[in-house]
């Protein structure tokens, strides 16, 4: 049995922001293109619908259900955007050739089914252990605290199928089962500190993107009405969410090569 690497969570975020910094010019045009733009697309033509405190549970949720109706294919459509372009983000820090946004998307393209096909699998296992889960624990422990503690255990197959998409970028895997077997073989005895480094660096970020879009809100409230105002809101959220996205996958990137022994890679240096 091969030696287990355990995740030095502070070298892992250095190299992160390295491969950010290394890859600046390559990352905001993929970030604009598969994050920015199909967001902004979202707002214009499929916005989300408007709700209010005085609608009943059955009311909002037929609006919800004409919504998903009526707009089912630009969502799917939406949602295979940013997988492309994470896929897209990882092929650029990843790849030892350093390729242009061009290739990089051209690899993606062609990954894309593979990892669509493993997040789908492990939707299909975790989903039925989480009902069969919540189900037991409310017998034992009521709902109120069944569905927390439910959540809170799938918190671990998650983390060890982290990995499935730099696996599929950076190797170049093309079996979704092998994709996930990988993953589990990389994140073996280091689930809960990938969860502490994600955890932290996702909370930082909703503290410093809610402050920021206070003050947008307030700037828009003061100087734009209607339309322009949610549009331009929207803008901004948009921004801020590539941003932290853009980072997240970096700290995927550095996660994979640490833990593949590989703690400064090509892309990065």
């Amino acid at each position: 049995m091969s030696a287990v690497t355990t995740l030095d969570s502070s070298a892992a975020w250095a190299s992160a922001t390295r491969m950010v910094a290394a890859n600046r010019d390559l990352l905001v045009a993929i970030a604009g293109v598969f994050y920015v733009l199909p967001g902004l697309a979202g707002a214009v033509f499929v916005p989300s619908p408007a709700m209010t405190p005085e609608m009943s549970e059955a009311q909002m949720l037929a609006v919800m259900q004409d919504y998903y109706a009526n707009s089912l294919p630009v969502l799917l459509i939406l949602s295979l955007l940013p997988m492309a372009g994470m896929l897209t983000m990882l092929v650029a820090m990843l790849d030892t050739a350093r390729p242009t946004v061009g290739q990089a998307i051209r690899h993606s393209v062609r990954a894309l089914p593979t990892y669509f096909a493993a997040q789908l699998l492990i939707a299909l296992g975790i989903l039925p252990v989480s009902i069969a889960l919540a189900s037991v624990l409310a017998l034992l422990l009521g709902d109120k605290l069944a569905v927390p503690i439910a959540l809170g255990l799938l918190l671990y197959p998650i983390m060890r199928t982290m990995l499935v998409g730099p696996v599929v970028a950076g190797e170049g895997v093309r079996n979704p089962v092998t994709a996930i077997r990988e993953s589990f073989e990389r994140t073996r005895h280091n689930a809960g500190r990938i969860l502490l480094f994600i955890g932290m660096a996702a909370f930082v970020f909703l503290v410093v993107y809610g402050l920021v879009m206070m003050f947008v809100g307030v700037v828009l409230v003061l100087t734009f009405k209607g339309e322009p105002q949610r549009l331009l809101g929207e803008g901004v959220a948009g921004v801020l969410l590539a941003v932290g996205y853009t980072y997240f996958v970096a700290m995927l990137a550095a996660i994979y090569r640490q833990l593949a022994g590989d703690a400064a890679g090509p892309a990065e240096r």
